[in-house]
């Protein structure tokens, strides 16, 4: 019906490229018309792959698993390559069991999160097996196969420079999880902000989270406990951020007019929350349908195989409701 070879009217159903819109959408039309629904089960026997690809992460917060999630089933959802999730705790002590998860799963590739994308046992093992994967926000080995990135360091700076740019001085800091990169770079970022800045930061005032709601909570009760209490709180991540909101309400202080609050990532909860949350875009779900593409790319044969195949994302500094100057100035 649309006139076209087989081959041409496999490569427009799977969305791949070097096929015309007008081809596409012909072929598109002529299916639709004839009901037909490509047989996966079919295809992999024939083409002796699985047509599946792996998504494997560390307990984030939920807000940071959603968006990598959606990033990638936006790009998997309208071709043949179907989305395995595979979450997987304490990568950096047991790289080995990750890696033979991922090898024997009968996945074409996978697509590491972190902290899996910056352990180098991992990618060792991958790479002996020639097995393709795509690395997302890694901060080491930056050149090492397909990498989707964003500069945490500068992102982090960005926002403690506006918490400083504000008249803040006593500023309390909540990590991340210590297993992450991410939270070394962030509170990088911070120094550095600090340091321009001619201010120090106190050490009695940064306290390790998680990346989760309980345990920012928890341990931005502790910051808000102490005598004097901090005017301003970063957090590494949106839901410590929000969490930290919490317990400022619970003890009877007003955001942002006794405390000021940043998050980090722009994660839905940063857009529901009240007030709303001063932090830095990190397009996480864009990163993710990026790494997901050009995964896709590599398997098909579309795209080469350099040494190193790097790709920038840029971040933003998002200023809301949550952060004010410090209460009296």
């Amino acid at each position: 019906m649309a006139g076209v070879t087989p081959k041409t009217v496999s490569r427009a159903l799977n969305d791949a490229p070097h096929v015309s819109d007008t081809v596409r959408r012909k072929v598109k039309e002529a299916a639709a018309a004839l009901d037909y629904h490509p047989n996966l089960a079919a295809q992999s026997l024939i083409a002796r792959r699985s047509f599946l690809i792996g998504l494997t992460y560390e307990r984030p917060s939920p807000s940071y698993v959603v968006e990598l999630q959606n990033g990638a089933l936006g790009r998997l959802e309208s071709g043949r390559y179907r989305l395995v999730v595979l979450p997987f705790n304490h990568v950096a002590s047991r790289p080995d069991e990750l890696g033979r998860l991922l090898l024997r799963a009968g996945l074409d590739g996978a697509l590491l999160a972190p902290p899996a994308c910056d352990q180098p046992e991992l990618l060792d093992i991958l790479d002996r097996q020639k097995f393709p994967y795509a690395r997302i926000t890694p901060h080491s080995d930056l050149d090492r196969g397909i990498v989707v990135a964003m500069d945490e360091v500068a992102a982090a700076f960005s926002i403690a420079e506006h918490i400083l740019a504000l008249g803040h001085r006593d500023v309390g800091i909540i990590l991340g999880d210590p297993s992450h990169a991410a939270s070394r770079s962030r509170l990088e970022g911070y120094r550095r902000a600090f340091a321009a800045a001619g201010v120090s930061i106190a050490e009695s005032r940064v306290v390790t989270g998680d990346f989760t709601y309980e345990v920012g909570y928890r341990v931005a009760r502790e910051l808000l406990d102490r005598n004097p209490r901090p005017s301003a709180i970063l957090a590494q991540n949106d839901d410590m951020a929000v969490a930290t909101i919490a317990a400022a309400r619970d003890l009877g202080l007003s955001v942002p007019g006794d405390l000021s609050v940043a998050g980090f990532d722009n994660s839905e909860v940063s857009r529901t929350t009240w007030p709303q949350l001063t932090t830095v875009n990190q397009p996480v779900r864009q990163m993710a349908w990026d790494a997901a593409d050009r995964l896709i790319a590599r398997l098909d044969g579309e795209e080469a195989a350099p040494t190193s195949q790097r790709r920038d994302h840029s971040h933003d500094l998002l200023v809301r409701a949550s952060t004010a100057r410090p209460h009296g100035s």
